[in-house]
């Protein structure tokens, strides 16, 4: 193509003004020893926002009413995760949905969890010893199904109460190393409970929870799971502003700034119909959302109309308004 030929098809004129010297290596380096002197330097001074990992240890010290209580949810299979759906139970029309789309069962449980099993009743199998302990595991878990839920059931209702308002009463007490019930037909539940609360205050939980077969023992889905049944995490969450009323998505722990570039996914989840008649699906409907909008952003230069709004609005005029003064 010729020179005359290019610059009849380009949008403005050819630049007749004068050039300055650049030196990108230069100011790339130069930027770069600014930044990171900066990054250094505010880092010494304010420190990290990072918050240590909550381990079920910390949480039945500290909750001890709250563990124990979440504990036996986990036994009887009335808590959350034992109700969640893929991928981890197959729990009938759990999963969010798009329309009448539920996108997590069609890849079903990929990564299957049976709540007692798993947070209660083969942690406890592993420590070594302690017969009263194994006699009430034989007695739970030879018994019928239909007994077992009778003795897990009682012992979940009694521990803790669900308020109208959603606050939560605790029943159950841990007095001088001792569970404490209300009377109940418990069976050897008490026992369970008793050996299943010592266990974590111990920190021998948390290791049971994440002991697999891999070298690194990396895989902390099990630990994260219990731990999110619990008021305990929600609590800290809520006091480091990282609920989900608090735009947590797009917090940091503490006064530290946060993931800005997340304020359009939490600012979804204030408002209607997301947190009205979609609120069950929000997850779901809020990834929905965002996909649709990164897909209008990907596909805009070929999208008719809406890819002609710069040159309408003249927008780029007012940025290079400069050049234009001059050319």
């Amino acid at each position: 193509m010729s020179r005359k030929k290019f610059n009849q098809d380009r949008d403005v004129g050819e630049w007749k003004g004068k050039y300055a010297p650049y030196d990108i290596i230069k100011e790339g380096t130069i930027a770069l020893l600014v930044v990171g002197i900066l990054v250094l330097g505010l880092a010494v001074f304010f420190g990290s926002p990072d918050e240590h990992a909550i381990t079920i240890k910390q949480w039945s010290t500290q909750s001890t009413q709250d563990f124990i209580a979440t504990a036996a949810t986990e036994l009887d299979g009335s808590s959350f995760i034992a109700n969640y759906g893929p991928p981890y139970t197959n729990t009938p029309n759990a999963a969010q949905k798009i329309g009448p789309i539920a996108l997590p069962e069609i890849t079903g449980v990929r990564i299957p969890i049976n709540t007692a099993e798993d947070f209660v009743l083969n942690p406890l199998r592993s420590l070594p010893g302690q017969p009263a302990l194994h006699q009430a595991l034989n007695t739970y878990t030879t018994a019928s199904a239909k007994q077992q839920q009778a003795w897990s059931t009682a012992y979940a209702n009694n521990a803790a109460t669900t308020n109208s308002d959603g606050s939560i009463t605790y029943n159950v007490k841990y007095v001088n190393g001792q569970v404490v019930m209300p009377p109940g037909n418990y069976g050897p539940v008490s026992t369970i409970m008793q050996y299943e609360t010592e266990m974590a205050r111990s920190g021998a939980l948390d290791q049971a929870l994440i002991t697999g077969g891999d070298f690194y023992t990396t895989n902390y889905t099990k630990p994260s799971l219990f731990l999110a049944d619990g008021q305990y995490l929600a609590n800290v969450g809520a006091a480091g502003n990282l609920g989900g009323e608090q735009w947590g998505m797009m917090n940091e722990t503490g006064a530290f700034p946060g993931q800005a570039w997340l304020w359009l996914y939490t600012l979804l989840y204030q408002i209607p119909p997301y947190s009205t008649s979609w609120a069950a699906n929000a997850d779901a409907m809020v990834w929905f959302t965002m996909i649709i909008l990164t897909g209008i952003l990907m596909f805009l230069p070929f999208i008719p109309g809406l890819r002609s709004i710069p040159r309408w609005t003249r927008v780029y005029k007012l940025i290079w308004r400069d050049h234009y003064r001059q050319a």
